[in-house]
């Protein structure tokens, strides 16, 4: 880990503060490409998340990479407000956070600068599009936005947009927090009737893991079934690989050239805490993900048209790639991509820990058996119940820790019987085992439908789906001058 000076980080001048971060960042980098255990791994965080918490109540403002302090801190009086604020981190790669209730996500619209989506914006989107809103938008799972109002506006006026979402394809096994975006966006195509873009960043996963491009690839095709398997229009959805699509799309690579040139080193070290012992080709491929923004980098689909906006449906740790997407957009002549953000899907063992394939426990996988559900549920799923029945039946459970009751939320569609479930929990008349029961019997039929329409995708339909065309659209300004 980093040396502070005299031991102490309270003691360290900010400049030491900094360097020690850096070389902090660096190291927990190290230990994950040199896949080390994750208690080392965990550890190495937590000191670097110490660090930035200490540089900030030292300097007053967040560390940036790329910004070193020039001046003498500033009085901070905030204290342990400013501690409590630092205690998540998320970035592309690490969520974490100390509190089972999960991420605060209030905090980090703040942190992001992202707008909330209130009752205001869920009326309004039920207004345009004449359907009831998502579950997602109604239960806050899709919290924050950046330009929502403009696609709205744009819709309204029979103006067209675009959706683009991704998946970065790191194993054949997916899990059900997957689905979250994917379900989402399949709803946003059904309502507001546009075409859709699937980014399978095989590229990326290819440069971070330890994966041949063969595997990377094999994986993109295997999780392009899971997702087709969500329901999506063939002649509205396009889905496509960075290795493949990038070698046969002019239009593509020349925004991915543009953005390249107008991102400098020191940006993206500041945005994604790259170092100089990263590969060019992780430095380069934030703009791999930004290119699918902009809609000539589809000519089959929107020709030579740079003026039809995108929206962006994804979790939240993908804002990143997107702010930096913001920032070039107008630089290089293209509207900015407006962006909806998702919650984090929790771990069964908890909002505070990480959801990992290499851990079968830790998530329900697509490939479940019903057994396997109701055993991983009952056996793993945090409880946010009491230790004896005699407590729990006198104070109640509680529902903002409980995995079982955060799960029915995403997946539960009927408001009313949630709300009574939050209700017999709360107040004990409902026992732990009982809401594990109800979290079964949601799960089993949703899995095994899903896998029965994933049987259905056969490698021709994945083909159809993965080839570079033109897409069927209503929108009367879509039809292109000729």
């Amino acid at each position: 880990m980093a040396d502070v000076p005299n031991g102490e980080q309270g003691c360290a001048s900010p400049l030491e503060l900094f360097n020690s971060i850096a070389a902090q960042g660096e190291l927990v980098r190290s230990l994950k490409a040199g896949k080390a255990s994750k208690d080392e791994i965990d550890s190495a965080v937590k000191m670097l998340l110490s660090l930035k918490m200490s540089y900030k109540a030292t300097v007053g403002e967040d560390y940036k990479a790329d910004c070193p302090p020039e001046n003498p801190a500033p009085e901070n009086n905030s204290g342990l407000g400013s501690a409590e604020a630092e205690e998540d981190f998320v970035d592309p790669w690490t969520v974490q956070t100390s509190s089972a209730k999960g991420i605060d996500y209030d905090k980090l619209i703040v942190r992001f600068g992202s707008s909330k989506i209130d009752k205001e914006l869920v009326n309004r989107i039920e207004r345009a599009t004449g359907q009831k809103p998502h579950r997602f938008l109604r239960r806050g799972i899709f919290f924050s936005h950046r330009d929502m109002n403009q696609i709205l506006d744009a819709y309204e006026n029979k103006k067209p947009f675009y959706l683009y979402t991704g998946r970065g394809p790191s194993s054949e096994a997916m899990h059900v927090g997957h689905l979250i975006p994917f379900i989402f966006t399949k709803w946003l195509q059904d309502v507001f009737n546009v075409p859709l873009v699937i980014q399978m960043t095989d590229d990326e996963k290819y440069l971070w893991k330890d994966l041949t491009l063969d595997q990377a690839y094999g994986y993109a095709v295997e999780n392009a079934k899971d997702i087709i398997a969500c329901g999506f229009d063939i002649n509205k959805t396009f889905i496509f690989s960075d290795l493949d699509y990038m070698g046969m799309s002019p239009g593509f690579y020349k925004n991915v050239v543009k953005i390249q040139k107008h991102v400098t080193f020191n940006q993206v070290k500041g945005i994604f805490g790259f170092t100089d012992s990263d590969s060019i080709g992780k430095i380069s491929f934030p703009a791999i993900q930004a290119a699918p923004s902009f809609s000539n980098s589809f000519p089959q689909i929107f020709r030579d048209r740079t003026d039809i906006q995108c929206l962006i449906p994804c979790a939240i740790d993908q804002d990143p790639y997107f702010r930096m997407t913001r920032d070039v957009a107008p630089r290089i002549g293209y509207p900015k991509p407006a962006l909806l953000h998702s919650t984090f899907f929790p771990a069964l063992q908890g909002a505070q820990t990480k959801m990992s394939a290499s851990d079968p426990n830790s998530s329900i996988f697509l490939t479940d058996t019903a057994k396997q559900i109701k055993t991983k549920v009952n056996r793993h799923a945090f409880s946010g119940g009491r230790d004896t029945v005699e407590e729990h039946r006198q104070f109640g459970g509680n529902c903002d820790v409980d995995v079982s009751f955060m799960y029915l939320t995403f997946f539960l569609e009927d408001d009313d019987k949630l709300e009574q479930i939050r209700k017999d929990y709360t107040s004990g008349d409902m026992l732990t085992g009982e809401l594990k029961k109800t979290l079964i019997e949601v799960l089993q039929p949703l899995i095994a439908e899903h896998q029965a329409r994933r049987k259905e995708v056969t490698d021709e339909i994945v083909k159809e789906f993965m080839t570079p065309r033109k897409l069927s659209y209503d929108f009367q300004c879509f039809c292109f001058d000729t």
